[in-house]
């Protein structure tokens, strides 16, 4: 893919503008944007060929409706009849994140509504998450019998703390913006009529750099902070797998 402006996948939308911005958003608003293989597939696609698309310098995520992304869609889950298929949407989820953060592009997230579970994790994976005030994030994994993705297992201990980052992980507590802040998760809390205007106006800051510095500045701050991301991301796989073939995974995400 070279110097494409919009793009229509079946559940994301991508659109570049004329500073270039490139807007990814979630495109599943009757379903809070919740996480079903097409999304997941989708997310991967949109990332990839953003960071192909030479005239996109910056890239912002955001989602359609009244939510980020709500996780987990539990209307469309099937429990998985081998290894060999579980391991397959566990990596799809990875290929996503792995095109998020390793990718060249910077992004910045729109966080708007609920971002939980995989939605959170990909809040996270964003380089500079702008929440609006009325957000919330959660991780509601271990009590569904699941395990996180998305590299939260390192990237989340970097920013809040081991300790803090226990709590989170385990317990499933639902925090909000300005909590998410003061902890580090989010870059920066705006109130919600603000949202999209500050995170285009961050991304255009980010487009007028250099871009071979901004990508160098996060390919490198990345490896150092989180030198133990492609570990994480492998640990977790395991891990997650383990859990999409234990059929009380399937049990609690139908009761959630």
């Amino acid at each position: 893919m070279s110097d494409t402006r919009d793009i229509t996948y079946a559940t994301v939308l991508s659109t570049r503008d004329d500073h270039g911005v490139r807007t990814i958003t979630l495109n599943r608003p009757e379903s809070l944007n919740a996480m079903n293989r097409a999304l997941i597939d989708d997310v991967a696609r949109a990332f990839e060929d953003a960071n192909a698309d030479r005239a996109t310098r910056a890239i912002v995520f955001t989602g359609a409706g009244k939510a980020f992304c709500a996780g987990d869609d539990r209307c469309e889950h099937v429990h998985p009849e081998t290894e060999e298929d579980a391991r397959d949407l566990v990596l799809a989820i990875q290929r996503a994140t792995h095109a998020i953060m390793l990718g060249p592009k910077p992004v910045v997230g729109a966080i708007n509504g609920w971002a939980v579970g995989g939605g959170f994790e990909w809040a996270i994976n964003c380089d500079f998450p702008i929440w609006a005030r009325s957000a919330r994030g959660f991780f509601p994994e271990v009590s569904l019998n699941l395990f996180v993705t998305g590299a939260v297992t390192a990237l989340l201990p970097a920013l809040v703390g081991l300790m803090k980052a226990r709590e989170m992980l385990t317990f499933g507590e639902r925090y909000d913006a300005e909590e998410l802040a003061r902890l580090g998760v989010a870059w920066k809390v705006v109130d919600d009529a603000d949202l999209m205007a500050t995170a285009q106006d961050t991304a255009r800051r980010l487009a007028d750099l250099p871009p071979l510095s901004v990508r160098a500045m996060k390919r490198v701050l990345n490896a150092a902070a989180v030198p133990d991301l492609h570990r994480a991301l492998a640990l977790e796989t395991d891990a997650t797998v383990t859990g999409f073939l234990d059929p009380e995974t399937t049990r609690r995400l139908s009761a959630f």
